[in-house]
């Protein structure tokens, strides 16, 4: 048979320790003194023996009350913290927010807005591969996305293109005249994968896979260590001091990519889609980003993505 440790008995017992007694324990968690005492005996009962040795001025716990006392103390500490991620306190609001990692950097600029002209908004945040978070987006696991992207319309949230970001090459691997290139790229499906493929296809240039992996670190080390040529923004030298390709034979690197704010509808509160664009505009300057349509949100393209 099971038996579970409600947290409201270990928080009593927890309290009346902290606090040096049953009356002031009441008080602590707003119910009556009567109510403490009961939950305590409640915990005798499941460990057959009495949790306090003695009680009032001489206040002492069993040896089995002092062994439960640091059980107690550890599933209420980690009760509160389960509750604090996923429950918001009272007044605040929980979103979750996705950036794809190559516009990681921009992150600071964006919590630093939203905390300044939405405190009641509270955030967790995720970072990966575009076509990851554009999934996540659809099944409700995030609330809004910041994507680089491409493809056709696509029904879902609420979208606002912020943009198109430069693309450029990089890396300098080392091939003899009539070598296949390497490149290190995300694994497919990955709208820049196939966009760098069709770019080389037209171009005539063979190619081969050196490096493939998910994570934007992996790919900048590759890159680094001269394993293979990769497709990044076009700012990659300056953020994470990749060298650039210098190869003449080389073609443009692929169309600008389409950077999308996404959200959707009715999950964030009134005031955050606007903010939220005006803090990812802002941390976006700098960046090689050409200008974008119409200001406004309009379907999101959410239908095929780059890492």
């Amino acid at each position: 048979m099971r038996h579970d440790l409600q947290i409201n008995r270990l928080r009593a017992l927890v309290a009346v320790v902290e606090h040096g007694g049953f009356r002031r324990a009441a008080e602590v968690l707003h119910i009556t003194q009567p109510a403490v005492s009961q939950q305590i005996r409640q915990l005798s009962g499941l460990i057959k023996r009495p949790v306090f040795a003695s009680t009032g001025r001489d206040m002492r716990l069993s040896p089995q009350g002092e062994e439960l006392l640091e059980y107690a103390r550890r599933m209420v500490a980690l009760n509160d913290e389960a509750v604090a991620r996923f429950v918001p306190e009272v007044g605040q609001v929980l979103l979750s927010v996705g950036v794809t990692s190559q516009l990681a950097e921009v992150l600071p600029e964006f919590l630093r807005r939203i905390n300044r002209e939405l405190p009641q908004v509270q955030l967790r945040v995720r970072t990966g591969a575009s076509e990851a978070l554009a999934e996540q987006l659809r099944t409700g696991q995030l609330d809004a996305a910041l994507l680089l992207q491409t493809g056709p319309p696509d029904p879902g949230p609420d979208g606002l293109e912020l943009g198109r970001m430069r693309m450029a090459w990089f890396g300098r691997p080392a091939t003899g005249e009539h070598d296949a290139l390497p490149l290190a790229l995300f694994p497919a499906p990955c709208t820049l994968r196939k966009e760098v493929g069709e770019v080389l296809d037209r171009a005539g240039i063979r190619r081969r896979i050196a490096y493939e992996g998910p994570e934007l670190i992996g790919l900048r080390s590759a890159a680094k260590a001269g394993l293979g040529m990769t497709c990044l923004i076009a700012n990659g030298d300056e953020l994470w001091g990749l060298a650039r390709t210098a190869r003449p034979d080389l073609p443009p690197p692929p169309a600008p990519l389409p950077v999308t704010l996404a959200l959707t509808p009715g999950c964030a509160p009134a005031g955050f889609a606007r903010t939220a664009e005006k803090a990812f505009r802002r941390a976006l300057q700098g960046y090689p980003l050409d200008p974008a349509g119409p200001d406004r949100f309009e379907p999101a393209v959410l239908s095929a993505s780059a890492a």
